[in-house]
């Protein structure tokens, strides 16, 4: 090797020795400066390793997609009532309004959940308002909710989830019994129904679901576990018991089973509160769906009864000393019913219904109710330790128990004290006679009395009240019920309507006559809705 090749040669190392040497320089030097920023912007935790946010990924989705499937069909039900003095003075014009208002309800161990703090009293002229919820069960706007969530309610407005508007519900017909409910809404489009599952393959341990509004809050989603089978409150009452959280206002909705079929309809909790304490009860979906057919063919449940009181649980030496194993013990006849009719006796066993065994008297009870009335059956019973068939014609249970049970349709009481014509404006009305403005001290001609307005009524809205004196519509005189009913005749959906009458500014029908009331002009006025006032 020549000498300028030697040279060349150790050109090149020295340059690749002090390449290497600046490399290594540089990444010491920064290592070196990424610590002291590092540990200039930890300060506080100089040793402590920043935590680091994982990519999303999605867990258990079972209660995820049991929620978004439900949710469009649990509703927000809101019940308003008028206040018991408003309400005394649209069915008893005349009369003097009580000073009180309805207290606080007291809480029960087995607590209705009625509304969001419960039926609380509001200033006399106002509206109280509950909440509570439903599941939609037919797309054409048939919705199943508790009886006590809309029980003697004024007005019933549903909001559906996801929707701002408020649709003003129809009561179809109610179960007291059972504590069940069917309203209707017509919300314009097919609304999306739960699909009804089987409560009688629900076991102990099943995962179960309720979606409600605690407290007014939508669509809250709960889990937990069916508790018990079978608890009992009401005769027809045989609960699913669960520990899944369920409020004031989480009654008449759906529990579900894992499946997301509607498997029970919430209605009660025990309590010592008021609020959940882990122990709920939900209505058999079986026998919800009993009930909800009944209601929807005929708007009413009518059970069979052939009247007698049996022993809940009779104990097996009971039943062995009158000869039996199994059946229902009859404690009681009532005198007059079919039982008593067909020659039933106390201390009969009833083992038997057409043929078909009967296990308990729970079991008889439940055949005899699903038995229509009319209907001639044959039971086997045992009597004194013989057994002997007596056919029996099974009755309408409303009617055998007449006065002993809190069964039967409500239909208004109608205390006006006189003739009275309801206009389609949601009033009744009469002529007024020279007495009557005698009484009412009522000078001037013309014009018909007010004697009741239906609540939640087009006139009710528009702020008509009894022993209000109607003296024109639409600026057309009126001196009789004709004349009303004339004018309604002229009027359709959206027409304006105004009323002018006059309202009394003292009381009336003292003693002395209505001397000394100050009559005043009101103009109450409103666009005529679609239900005209119904």
């Amino acid at each position: 090797m020549s000498f300028f090749d030697k040279m060349r040669h150790q050109k090149l190392l020295s340059f690749t020795l002090l390449l290497f040497t600046l490399s290594v320089g540089i990444l010491i030097g920064t290592l070196v400066n990424r610590g002291v920023r590092a540990e200039r912007d930890q300060v506080a935790a100089p040793d402590a390793t920043p935590l680091a946010i994982p990519s999303p990924v999605q867990l258990s989705s079972a209660f995820n997609q049991l929620s978004k499937k439900l949710e469009p069909s649990v509703v927000n039900i809101t019940a308003d009532y008028l206040p018991q003095e408003r309400q005394q003075s649209r069915t008893r014009p005349g009369r003097a309004r009580p000073d009180q208002g309805e207290g606080d309800e007291g809480f029960e161990f087995f607590h209705r959940f009625f509304g969001p703090f419960g039926q609380m009293p509001e200033q006399p002229d106002s509206r109280r308002a509950a909440t509570g919820s439903g599941v939609v069960v037919d797309a054409n706007g048939y919705i199943l909710t508790n009886n006590h969530v809309v029980e003697k309610a004024d007005r019933i407005k549903v909001k559906l989830t996801g929707e701002p508007k408020e649709y003003e519900a129809k009561l179809v017909g109610t179960d007291r019994e059972t504590d069940l409910a069917v309203i209707k809404i017509e919300a314009g489009h097919k609304l999306s129904p739960a699909k009804i599952g089987n409560s009688d393959a629900v076991q102990v341990g099943d995962w179960a679901v309720a979606i409600g509004s605690p407290f007014g809050l939508e669509t809250t989603v709960t889990a937990g576990i069916i508790s018990a089978k079978g608890r009992q409150g009401r005769q027809f009452q045989a609960f699913l018991q669960t520990d899944a959280a369920i409020n004031p206002g989480n009654s008449g909705g759906p529990l579900l089973n894992i499946n997301g079929e509607v498997v029970g309809i919430n209605t009660a909790i025990a309590t010592r509160t008021g609020g959940y304490q882990g122990v709920g009860f939900a209505l058999p979906v079986n026998t919800a769906v009993k009930v909800y057919n009944a209601i929807i063919k005929s708007g009413k449940v009518t059970r069979g009864s052939i009247g007698v009181e049996l022993s809940n649980n009779p104990s097996p030496e009971l039943l062995k000393v009158y000869g039996a194993s199994y059946g229902a013990f009859v404690n009681a006849v009532t005198p007059g019913s079919p039982a008593d009719k067909a020659g039933l006796k106390k201390e009969d066993i009833v083992i038997a219904m057409d043929g078909k065994k009967i296990e308990s008297s729970d079991e008889l009870v439940n055949r005899v109710a699903d038995s229509e009335p009319g209907r001639t059956s044959t039971l086997s019973v045992l009597r004194e330790g013989k057994k002997q068939d007596i056919d029996i014609t099974v009755g309408d249970r409303v009617k055998v128990w007449a006065g002993r049970l809190d069964v039967g349709d409500d239909e208004p009481e109608d205390t006006s004290g006189g003739e009275s014509t309801q206009a389609k404006f949601g009033l009744y009305v009469r002529s007024l006679t020279e007495a009557d403005r005698e009484e009412l001290g009522f000078e001037e001609k013309g014009g018909v009395v007010v004697t009741r307005v239906d609540p939640a009524s087009f006139a009710d809205d528009i702020g008509v009240l009894p022993n209000d004196i109607i003296l024109s519509i639409n600026r057309q005189p009126v001196s009789a019920v004709d004349d009303i009913r004339r004018i309604q005749t002229g009027l359709k959906t959206g027409d304006a309507v105004a009323f002018h009458v006059k309202r009394a500014r003292g009381a009336v029908g003292r003693a002395g006559g209505g001397r000394g009331v100050q009559w005043a002009s009101v103009y109450p006025a409103g666009t005529l809705p679609e239900k005209n006032g119904h």
